[in-house]
């Protein structure tokens, strides 16, 4: 099958014609995150020749790791960003009618304390003009009776009341994946493993960059019109190659993930730590639930995968046991973690990172464009400016497609889908896309099943190991499923049906399939575990 078809670039294929330099580039992007995908989208629907390279995996930094909530940022409010607010309050209702099943409403509710800013009536008046700003009127105040029997086994005490909102919550590296393969399927191309060594200059301009394949050492110049630089907490690196200027703040957020019976949540608690006041999340996520997230500076190197410290894991027990104290929840009961690092922008005028705004910025330097920072939910923006700043360069390239949306309108609908779990199918088409079916049909019944609490089932991994440039066992288990933290143990008890896939479907032998393992088993206890002595 061709990319059209399966929605991924042949890997192999496309390295073999970089080698032979047999395609001429309008563009290069550097970065498979969110902002590297939406602007891979947005050059494709413009009839661009752009290629997007990933120096890991698809979303194997923050676009993978980040607390999975596509919102329009209260916060952002009372920080008096409104247009920031609106901005991403606009979008998230796109994303929501775009693409159903990947994007889900859901509520939170915010508790309020005697004595503890922000009380009702403040809350209600940043409340209201949020919704106005989203065009819609879903909050309300619920009294602590109302607020403790919503929340089973909730304590109440302290407590005056709670706000009702609604935000949304994704699966964060499938969207970038289905992102991903609506812009391959509009003619672009991507390769992830593929690292930007450095760039290539021509009379003082960026002409291009040397493309180095990760696996295998082979190093080819490729030649572009345009370079953008959307490589995240990276960014910095790239730039400096023309300069020497220092703008990116690494903060790390860092979450927990419990077995839904140990800790069984309808929708989003939030409060404000008692600690530091920094809002805190207990939401359901894909069968589980997740509290976070901390917001500290991120100190190590960025090349080595972000992990939580026990400062960060006793921060977030804190939260679980003020608010669940008779369910006994230890360390013990968590099934994994996950860190990521957020690319924030630094304003050198705060010291305490939750106060750095969360805004992007794009820098033009050398006829390289750089941009870092932002919101999971504005990326299509993000990269609406991006393209903007490239515009001298590639010239004015008016959209070729009808429509503006991210995503074209599914073939099959959830209904026609062969499956009796209409839920089920509707999350298979927003993750899939027109690939749904084809996903189903290619599995036999034993492998639609679900595994576990979870949604994912063994045909989603064969798919993906077949079709979805799937190197690594890591990438199988905590990017194109997230079973490596929903299961216990990262999963393990999936792998004598994976090395069995595996083989089949990326041809492992059995070396091949040891030395996977032992690299899967080592990231997953070094970064998506508890803290390492």
């Amino acid at each position: 099958m061709n990319a059209q078809q399966t929605g991924f670039t042949d890997r192999d294929r496309l390295w073999q014609s970089l080698e032979e330099g047999s395609q001429d580039w309008d563009l290069v992007v550097v970065g498979g995150g969110i902002i590297g995908a939406g602007i891979l989208r947005e050059a494709a629907r413009r009839g661009l020749k752009t290629l997007l390279v990933e120096q890991r995996d698809y979303a194997w930094g923050t676009s993978s790791r980040s607390s999975k909530m596509v919102h329009g940022g209260l916060r952002y409010i009372s920080h008096g960003d409104i247009k920031l607010t609106r901005d991403s309050l606009r979008e998230r209702e796109r994303l929501l009618r775009e693409a159903p099943g990947l994007i889900e409403r859901m509520g939170y509710h915010f508790t309020l304390r005697k004595g503890v800013f922000p009380g009702r009536i403040p809350f209600s008046l940043v409340l209201w003009l949020y919704d106005k700003l989203a065009g819609i009127k879903d909050h309300r105040y619920l009294s602590t009776a109302s607020f403790a029997k919503h929340y089973s086994g909730v304590s109440a005490d302290g407590l005056t009341g709670a706000m009702y909102y609604t935000d949304t919550v994704t699966d964060d590296a499938r969207l970038v994946l289905r992102v991903l393969q609506e812009a391959i399927a509009a003619g672009g191309a991507a390769m992830n493993y593929t690292c930007a060594k450095s760039l290539i200059k021509k009379q003082g301009q960026v002409a291009g960059v040397v493309l180095q394949n990760v696996d295998s050492g082979a190093q080819v110049e490729v030649r572009c019109k345009a370079v953008i630089n959307a490589t995240g907490a990276w960014a910095d690196r790239l730039r400096n190659e023309i300069n020497p200027e220092k703008r990116i703040r690494p903060l790390r957020g860092s979450h927990l993930v419990l077995p839904r019976e140990k800790l069984p949540v309808p929708d989003s608690l939030s409060l404000l730590h008692p600690i530091d006041k920094r809002p805190v999340f207990i939401f359901p996520w894909e069968g589980a639930t997740v509290v976070g997230t901390t917001d500290l500076d991120h100190k190590d190197d960025v090349d080595q995968e972000a992990s939580i410290n026990t400062q960060e894991l006793d921060y977030l027990l804190q939260v679980i046991q003020l608010m669940y104290p008779d369910r006994g929840i230890t360390e013990d009961d968590i099934l994994s973690t996950w860190s990521g690092v957020r690319p924030v922008i630094g304003s050198e005028k705060s010291t305490d990172p939750s106060k750095e705004r969360r805004d992007h910025a794009v820098w033009v330097d050398g006829g390289m464009v750089t941009v870092s920072g932002g919101k999971l939910t504005t990326f299509r923006l993000i990269a609406l400016d991006a393209l903007a700043a490239a515009e001298p360069v590639l010239g004015n390239t008016p959209v070729r497609e009808a429509s503006d949306a991210i995503f074209q309108v599914p073939e099959v609908s959830a209904d026609q889908l062969q499956t009796t779990d209409a839920q089920w199918a509707r999350r298979l088409i927003g993750r899939y896309g027109n690939h749904a079916q084809a996903l189903l049909n290619q599995a036999s019944a034993e492998e639609r099943e679900l595994i576990g609490d979870t949604q994912f089932c063994l045909a989603e991994c064969r798919w993906a190991a077949r079709h979805e440039s799937v190197l690594h066992l890591d990438d199988l288990l905590l990017r194109r499923t997230r079973l490596g933290s929903l299961l216990k143990n990262g999963g393990d008890s999936l792998f004598p049906a994976l090395k069995a896939m595996c083989e089949t479907e990326l041809h492992w032998d059995d070396n091949r399939w040891q030395v996977e393992e032992a690299r899967y088993r080592e990231i997953w206890r070094k970064h998506y575990y508890l803290p390492t002595a």
